[in-house]
């Protein structure tokens, strides 16, 4: 599923525009279906008649707020009971001012936003909309005279309760203050408007408010919504968290952009949410005269004696996702552990130090041979930071290159780059790195909350500057080579155990042994990886699921690909 930035957006709209669809007519559309979805959603769960029905719009002055009025409009020749409640003062844009002038008669207006003028007195009563009472207004109109500044207070009590009343007796609640190109944060008073206690259903018109459309931060106090209805594609942001969790549920609306218009912003890096039909070719068709070699073969280096479990999960993991040979090349005391969980392997002892962690010079020739009798290499899982293992790392991606099997650095592999970033110069063949945002950071020297709000871009760069496939793990896990950027929507918190990236390391070993492109087979084995958590959380509950309950759900997982294929 095509997914945009807002960038993107506004390109497409302006070539919507030259193809004969105007922007007028695109509101117009954006409106009739916001309008749609309301009457539907009240008509099929509230089950009031419209007259009944209460539905209060929270308005900007740009064109989020203009697809409002013109939803506003259409619903009240309904019958439904509207309020348009406008936060940041009158509409500037062109199209909105026509929205708002077409508005019925029949629409209730309260003004959401203070008197500038009255600023320094609302500020010295601390006057919001957590501290006035009812009472208070009541005790002020007792009053037989009111001094200038009681005045102000009266408006402002009075104002503050009336959006306070129309928001709280709403039974839909709409918010179209903010759109696609908001970045930075919420004021003090539209947050606390959006903290109001309502028992309403909210609606965000193409964007929780106080959300940032292309990178998925938000500001404090962004409009918690149950559902995003939004035009044309989703937006990037939209993929991830935290703004993904406050969208709720999204809906996207078709507004009659022409398909022509998409060339808008062919040249530019696409980008794209990962469904079943994204992943149409995986898993391959089995025939009846197949052999194991036609599946590929995955050599796993990984493990060490204190971490024996992750060495098995990859193979488990690949075994899983369909390959046709797996080895693991690890040391003894994981090969016994893995012979058991994994019989299916086959296996190659490594020399390893006194501690239990992987040679290098010992174990290099062993190692080239195997990489060059492999379709792919999966190296890092449970491995250790050591001399020795930061020389093997360097060691097995140079010979990646040469060898010409696909490469995927996880877990310590990823640390012991960290320790030598000059590993991934010049790489030519296909390497793909899988870090969740603490390797990330360590990669990049920096915190990872700095990787957590700027995953998009942080991704993107890193693909771009070594010309490899970053698997940035987390909620909305991203896909990213030098041309596009995927993110993932299966998966679930159940998932947040150790184990969990062994396996997904094996399963796209797997996937690339079987001949996908770096780019392909990341996308196929995040979404199977996720597709078979989801199944697990569903059979044993997210609260007490194990990595190897994700192993044993990927034959689910396939059937369920598989019957979307067949739907399809």
């Amino acid at each position: 599923m095509r997914v945009v930035t807002p960038k993107q957006m506004g390109k497409i709209e302006d070539r919507s525009e030259k193809l004969g669809v105007s922007k007028r007519q695109l509101m117009l559309n954006a409106g009739k279906k916001l309008s749609e979805r309301i009457d539907s959603y009240c008509k099929q769960e509230l089950k009031l008649p419209p007259e009944a029905t209460n539905i209060t719009f929270l308005t900007g002055t740009g064109n989020n707020g203009g697809d409002c009025f013109a939803a506003a409009a259409l619903l009240v020749y309904k019958g439904y009971q509207i309020t348009m409640i406008p936060l940041c003062g009158e509409p500037k844009t062109e199209l909105a001012k026509e929205m708002t002038q077409a508005l019925p008669d029949k629409v209730t207006v309260i003004q959401g936003y203070r008197d500038e003028t009255a600023n320094a007195a609302i500020e010295a009563a601390e006057l919001s909309f957590m501290t006035v009472q009812d009472n208070d207004i009541d005790e002020l109109k007792k009053k037989k005279e009111l001094s200038p500044v009681e005045n102000i207070l009266l408006r402002e009590k009075e104002r503050i309760a009336a959006v306070r009343s129309a928001i709280v007796s709403a039974d839909v609640l709409v918010d179209g203050v903010f759109g696609t190109g908001f970045k930075g944060k919420l004021s003090n008073d539209i947050a606390s408007i959006f903290s109001i206690g309502t028992t309403a259903y909210k609606i965000a018109v193409d964007v929780p408010s106080g959300g940032n459309s292309t990178n998925g931060t938000v500001s404090a106090g962004t409009f918690k919504a149950d559902e995003t209805i939004t035009f044309g594609w989703q937006k990037t942001g939209m993929t991830q968290y935290p703004l993904k969790k406050l969208c709720g549920s999204i809906h996207v609306a078709d507004i009659g952009i022409p398909g022509a218009a998409v060339a808008a912003v062919e040249g530019e890096r696409q980008y794209h949410r990962i469904d079943r039909f994204e992943i149409s070719g995986y898993p391959p068709k089995r025939e009846r005269d197949a052999h194991k070699g036609q599946y590929g073969k995955v050599l796993i280096i990984a493990g060490s004696s204190s971490m024996r479990g992750a060495a098995a999960f990859a193979a488990l993991g690949a075994l899983r996702a369909g390959a046709g040979l797996v080895r693991l090349a690890s040391v003894m005391k994981c090969i016994d552990t893995a012979s058991v969980l994994a019989p299916e392997a086959t296996f190659i002892e490594l020399a390893e130090d006194d501690r239990g962690f992987m040679l290098f010079e010992d174990n290099q020739n062993a190692i080239k041979e195997a990489m060059e009798d492999s379709d792919a290499v999966v190296i890092g899982c449970g491995m250790g930071v050591t001399t020795d293992t930061i020389q093997l790392t360097k060691f097995v991606v140079q010979t990646a290159q040469s060898c010409g099997c696909t490469l995927i650095i996880d877990a310590d592999g990823i640390n012991c780059i960290a320790k030598d970033i000059d590993i991934l110069q010049n790489i030519t063949k296909d390497v793909i790195i899988t870090p969740h945002p603490g390797e990330m950071a360590r990669l990049l020297s920096c915190e990872p909350r700095m990787i957590n709000d700027n995953r998009i871009v942080v991704a993107e760069k890193y693909a771009e500057k070594f010309g490899i496939t970053v698997v940035l793990k987390g909620a909305g896990t991203l896909i990213c080579n030098d041309r596009i950027t995927a993110a993932n929507h299966t998966g679930n918190a159940g998932m947040a155990r150790g184990g969990s990236g062994d396996i997904l390391a094996g399963i796209i070993g797997a996937v690339s042994a079987q001949g996908y492109l770096p780019h392909e087979a990341a996308c196929a084995g995040v979404y199977l990886h996720g597709l078979a958590g989801d199944a697990a959380a569903e059979k044993v509950g997210m609260d007490g699921m194990l990595p190897r309950d994700i192993i044993d759900c990927i034959p689910r997982a396939f059937a369920l690909i598989r019957e979307k294929q067949k739907a399809k």
